[in-house]
Order: C-alpha cells, then sequence, then structure tokens
C-alpha cells in the first residue's frame, strides 16, 4: 500500500499496549544483514569457523545477561525473564551441534550455517496455529540477527529512511516490521511515544515490555513498513488499535481527549485524585525522581533487591542506608515503603548464596529466605533505622505465609535496632501467598498495615507460572474468586482500621480500575510512567459514580 500523503486514512491493528499517542514516526530497518557475507570454506577453515561462532554464542549470551539485569532493574523481574528465554534458547546443545555440523558438512562459513539453521526454526514457528507459539519465532529471529552482529562486528540501531532528519525516536513514534524484545527496551523509552509494526501479537515478549514501560502500541498493519516515509504524522490508540495516517485536527483533538489509559504526559504528571491515592514503585534509589516527576503521593513499593542486584554484590549497612536516606529525602514526607529483601525464585544471584532448588517458586524466597539469613535481614534493619531519622518508613515483608512467620522475622528487626537512634518504622505484611490471604484479621491484627502483590497472587492462588507462556492464558484475575478474596481483605482492613494497598501489574492496568475502586481499595502503587493514566482512569470513573441517575 502507499500511504505518504497528507490526507487522513484511519487503519485498524491489533491493540497490545493500552495509551494513546500523536507525533511523527521513526522507520526501524531491520535489514541491516541484506549484504551478508555467504561463502564456502576450505575444510582447514573449518575450526576457525567453529570458533567464530562458539565466540559469538558466548557473547551473545553475556549481552543478553546484561540485559536481563538492567530489565529487571529498571522494569520488573517478570519482564526480565524474556531474555532469560532467549539465552536457553541460545545455550542449547542440540542447535549448537547442529549449526556446528552444518559447517562441517556443508564447509560453509559462520554466517551461512547460523542463517539456516535459524531460519529453519524460525519458518517451522510460524507455522503453528497458536498466537503464542507463533511470537516466539520473534526470539529465534532476535537471536539469529544478535549472532549476525557479532559476527560481522554491528552494532544494531535505529536506522531511518530518511537519515539527515532521523530523530533516532525521541518523541516520536517508532514503526516496525516486527517489534523485538531488544528494541523495545535498548532505545531511549522514556521518549519513546509509541509501537506501531506489521508483525506480533499480545503475548509477543517486546507486547509485555511495552505494557510494563507504559507505552501505547499497535501491531498487525500489514506493509505500513514500507509505505510510510520518516516524518509521516501517526495518531495510535493502544485501546482501541486504531492508527491514523496524518491526523486531522479535529480527530486528533477527539482520541486525545478521550485517552483513559498511561499515555505520555507532558512531565508533570496528572493532579491527585481524592479519596484515591496512587503511589509509585521503584527499584533503586534513582527511580524517585520519575515517581516526583509524575507527582506520586508516595511510594508504595521499593523493591531494595535490585540495589544488591546493580551493584552485583551484598551492600553494607551504610550503602544501603545512602540509598534509602535519599529516598526518604526526595519524597519530603509522602510515604516511603521498602519492601525488605525479596529474593529466590525468578530472583537471584551467587552472592546471596542460594543453592540450586528444584521449584525455587516454592523454595526459599521471601520471608523463609530472609529466616535462614538473619545477617542480611539485620543489615536491612539497621540501614533503615539510619534512614527512619529523616522521615517515617513504612516496612514491607515478603512473602509472608502465617502470622508466626511475620512475628519471627519482626523479631529479629527489632532486635538488630535496639541499641540504635531510629525514628518512626511502621511494620507491614505483603499478601501474596494464598494462606496469608486467608488470614487477614490474624496478620492485619498485628502488623501496622499491608499490601497485596498481585502478580505472586494470581500465580499461586490459580496454580499458573506467570512466566510459563504455555499457560499465559490462564494467568489472569478475572474471576469471581479472585476479586471475593481481595474484597475480604479490604473489608477486614476496613474494620481494623489498617491501611491496605493493591501493587503488582493489576494495580497499573486502567482497565482494572474501576474494579478496583468498587470494592474499596483506596490505594495503589504503580510504575511511576503509568500514574497519570491510571489518574485520569480513576477521575473518569469517579465522575461517573458522581453523575446524578436519569
Amino acid at each position: 500500500m502507499e500511504l505518504d500523503f497528507q490526507k487522513e486514512i484511519r487503519l485498524r491493528g491489533i491493540a497490545v499496549s493500552p495509551g494513546v499517542a500523536c507525533a511523527k514516526i521513526c522507520l526501524f530497518n531491520e535489514n541491516r544483514h541484506a549484504n551478508l557475507a555467504v561463502y564456502h570454506i576450505n575444510p582447514n577453515e573449518q575450526n576457525r569457523e567453529k570458533n567464530r561462532f562458539d565466540r559469538a554464542r558466548q557473547l551473545a549470551m553475556r549481552q543478553l545477561e546484561t540485559l536481563r539485569r538492567s530489565v529487571s532493574s529498571q522494569i520488573g523481574p517478570a519482564e526480565a525473564e524474556i531474555f532469560s528465554v532467549q539465552a536457553d534458547i541460545l545455550n542449547d546443545k542440540k542447535m549448537a551441534q547442529e549449526i556446528v555440523e552444518l559447517i562441517e558438512r556443508t564447509a560453509v562459513n559462520a554466517e551461512a550455517a547460523v542463517v539456516s539453521r535459524m531460519d529453519s526454526y524460525e519458518a517451522r514457528l510460524l507455522k503453528v496455529d497458536t498466537e503464542y507459539i507463533r511470537d516466539r519465532a520473534t526470539d529465534i529471529g532476535e537471536i539469529k540477527r544478535r549472532l549476525l552482529d557479532i559476527l560481522a562486528n554491528l552494532n544494531p540501531s535505529l536506522q531511518c529512511a530518511d537519515q539527515p532528519q532521523c530523530q533516532k525516536g525521541r518523541n516520536r513514534i517508532i514503526v516496525a516490521e516486527e517489534l523485538t524484545p531488544t528494541l523495545t527496551v535498548e532505545l531511549d523509552t522514556g521518549q519513546t511515544m509509541g509501537f506501531v509494526t506489521e508483525r506480533g501479537g499480545k503475548t509477543s515478549h517486546a507486547a509485555i515490555l511495552a505494557r510494563a514501560l507504559g507505552i501505547p502500541a499497535v501491531t498487525g498493519i500489514a506493509g505500513i513498513h514500507g509505505a510510510l516515509s520518516c516524518g509521516t504524522e501517526l495518531l495510535i490508540n493502544g485501546n482501541t488499535g486504531e492508527v491514523v495516517v496524518w491526523p486531522s485536527e479535529a480527530t486528533r483533538s477527539a482520541m486525545l481527549a478521550g485517552r483513559t489509559a498511561a499515555a505520555p504526559d507532558d512531565g508533570t504528571g496528572a493532579q491527585p485524585v481524592a479519596g484515591f491515592s496512587v503511589m509509585a514503585n521503584i527499584s533503586q534509589a534513582r527511580d524517585a525522581a520519575e515517581a516526583v516527576l509524575n507527582n506520586a503521593e508516595g511510594i508504595g513499593l521499593y523493591r531494595t533487591e535490585f540495589e544488591f542486584f546493580a551493584a552485583n554484590r551484598l551492600l553494607t549497612d551504610d550503602e544501603q542506608a545512602e540509598r534509602y536516606i535519599s529516598v526518604v529525602k526526595i519524597m519530603q514526607g509522602k510515604t516511603v515503603t521498602v519492601r525488605l529483601l525479596d529474593v529466590g525464585g525468578d530472583k537471584s544471584e551467587p552472592f546471596f548464596g542460594i543453592t540450586s532448588e528444584p521449584n525455587p517458586y516454592l523454595g526459599l524466597r521471601g520471608g523463609r529466605f530472609l529466616l535462614s539469613r538473619p545477617d542480611l535481614l539485620s543489615s536491612q534493619a539497621r540501614a533503615l533505622a539510619k534512614a527512619s531519622v529523616h522521615g517515617p518508613i513504612h516496612v514491607l515483608y515478603p512473602m509472608i505465609i502465617d502470622l508466626q512467620q511475620f512475628l519471627a522475622l519482626k523479631r529479629i528487626f527489632m532486635e538488630a535496632i535496639k541499641d540504635m537512634n531510629s525514628g518512626t518504622i511502621f511494620h507491614g505484611v505483603m499478601f501474596e501467598v494464598p494462606s496469608a490471604c486467608l488470614q487477614p484479621r490474624d496478620l492485619l491484627g498485628a502488623a501496622d498495615f499491608g499490601s497485596v502483590g498481585t502478580n505472586d497472587l494470581i500465580q499461586y492462588l490459580f496454580a499458573v507460572d506467570r512466566n510459563n507462556e504455555r499457560v499465559s492464558t490462564d494467568y489472569f484475575p478475572d474471576r469471581p474468586v479472585f476479586w471475593s478474596l481481595l474484597q475480604n481483605m479490604v473489608q477486614t482492613a476496613r474494620e481494623l482500621k489498617k491501611p491496605l494497598s493493591v501493587c503488582g501489574e493489576l494495580a497499573g492496568d486502567p482497565v482494572y480500575v474501576k474494579k478496583i475502586m468498587e470494592i474499596g481499595i483506596e490505594r495503589i502503587s504503580v510504575s511511576a510512567k503509568l500514574i497519570p493514566g491510571i489518574r485520569k482512569a480513576a477521575l473518569a470513573n469517579k465522575k461517573k459514580l458522581m453523575a446524578p441517575e436519569n
């Protein structure tokens, strides 16, 4: 199709990440391997090519680990597992052996063998009827491109057709044939307005990352990459899947005025909604600046384990205290909720000393891990006590299973700080294990507050691995038993006059704002980027509730 003229044209795709954005486009070019060197080799050159492939494979795995750490810190551990999946594919001995054998059997260079074998895998996956399996072909294609980049010493980048005017994606909508996880996270996502692609479904890894980043995305518009030029203006609606080329002023005004999901904001954040507090999730102290920028009403979840992951070692009392104090100071009296180390499961590093477990999600995690390492809990307690001198601290205990476990952890914490000068410290329970959610009266009776971690709660309540795409269709909260469980906890918290908030992916989805408010939840914590959109959805719902009936 040919769309490169300034007349409004409406297209319909698949909505994969909510939000509305209007901006000029940058075209991402994935054809950098079009002139790939493919040739036959002499028998005495086989070892050289096999070594080149092995080196490329090892380097690619190191790159993927770096990406995993970065995404885990900046976005979240579940999203970071995308790159663990790619590393597992790359580490598959059978696949590697097939490529080596191809070099030997057909006497071709490493590039030719990689392309031949990976294209074969990709083609097979694309023929499968199931969408989530077809979307895994993206991983194969991305692994292939990563290997070829290393073999050719290329650095992938945003490449527009109109190079002199290319903005490298800054304040633009990215149009690509396919949205890949690497493209999604390696762009300056803080200044990316949206994504539009020809291929890629709702369950694709890139779509999951786009939603986590709060970037609107639409896919499934065949031929759009080749039909547009860099600089074409687009209006995209990630809620409905609509894409408008060269939108009129009337269309632009109508669609932007009606947006309710998380979309790029003017940098000031939407104003707070009375009776509905929206706080920010952060992974490192530096993230608190973005929380302030988006006018967060506090820090609802500070994932402190990511400070250790970023440093790649255990942190001392003083190193931890320095980070916590900086967050308390920048929030200027607003709530700061610090979750104690929540490691194990999908979040483990050698320096924590956790040995391999058959089922780590049901193993030494959260509260159990802290009980097994009172030295780490005590160190964190002392650091938080130092920070509390500068302002109140809400300490959140992770993966609590019952009252006895919570009290045991709290005793270790209090023993560690008994001789220290400290300020106000509140102690709270993370409700994410079903056993804890079934005894909210006992736990909230002993705790100062509670927070519901919906990601793990859904996982454990419905016995579904949230990182396993084969069962991803079962990982959703639209079941009466889930909301009934939440409502019971809300009612108990009200009776005991204890604050109860909700964090996790559910809280950051505008689709569920209405339901959250209906069952009486008055405070949530989400990624800072999502705050403006969530507040807009909350305000719209509140106006509907207050509107007089006809």
